[in-house]
């Protein structure tokens, strides 16, 4: 097993591979994800149970696909909330954060070529009610969803296996509980990638604050009520992959 701080001291080439598989993994949410919005809003097929489906399986199929290589973050606020508590290096954090927002907005460029997207179609992130509102949903559902990453992919007592499915799943629900109000983003870049390709910044900063505080929250949380005889600084020592394992 290699740690992520043994990792970080890798050539260039294998930086590269993490940089690419987070592209790719965002790129494939995002444009699954979205493009059940966009679908759905144009011709009326997939309905709202369906897009909260869609996100789900697409999180999960993308984490089994490229969690061994990247650790399969594609959140900025996922990246931040690893490194915060030190199963990320900090170093690498900028790294990720661009393949992500790249990754969603090449995405959302393939959406608006792919489909005649209007204002009444825009699949980004608005605020339907308030922003306090969004901003509240936004922190408890990151929050949930950290809690679970945090559960399944840092806790080594966890199912093997389990983790895509168990953090697909989460996302299905907080798609269906907060979706209609907030849009359920839970990830800066679902929110930037869309919001530059449409220039569309209403209530932006909702969805880069709410994330970030949620995950950060719900990953405190985890780490407080984790059940281990050992001290927190060799806790802190693992890695950050989703899986089980770390990404090597």
């Amino acid at each position: 097993m290699v740690h992520w701080s043994q990792e970080s001291r890798r050539p260039n080439s294998v930086w590269a591979k993490w940089f690419i598989a987070e592209v790719i993994g965002t790129f494939f949410v995002i444009f699954a994800g979205c493009g059940s919005v966009v679908v759905n809003k144009i011709y009326g097929l997939v309905t709202f149970p369906g897009i909260c489906v869609t996100w789900g399986l697409i999180v999960m199929v993308m984490i089994y696909t490229v969690g061994h290589i990247s650790g399969a973050h594609f959140n900025p606020a996922v990246t931040i909330s690893f490194a915060i508590f030190r199963r990320f290096p900090y170093k690498q954090v900028p790294l990720y954060i661009v393949a992500q927002i790249m990754g969603s907005t090449l995405a959302s460029a393939a959406l608006t070529l792919a489909f005649h997207v209007t204002p009444k179609s825009y699949f980004g992130t608005v605020p339907v009610g308030s922003n306090g509102q969004s901003l509240f949903l936004e922190i408890l559902i990151s929050f949930l969803l950290m809690f679970v990453v945090s559960g399944v992919g840092t806790d080594s007592r966890a199912t093997p296996g389990v983790g895509g499915f168990a953090i697909g799943m989460t996302i299905v629900l907080n798609v269906f509980v907060a979706g209609p109000i907030s849009g359920a983003s839970m990830n800066p870049a679902r929110s930037i990638g869309p919001a530059i390709v449409r220039h569309t910044y209403t209530g932006l900063w909702v969805y880069v604050v709410g994330p970030i505080i949620g995950t950060v929250a719900g990953a405190l949380v985890y780490n407080l009520i984790r059940f281990t005889d050992k001290p927190l600084k060799e806790l802190a020592r693992s890695g950050s992959s989703i899986f089980s394992g770390i990404a090597k």
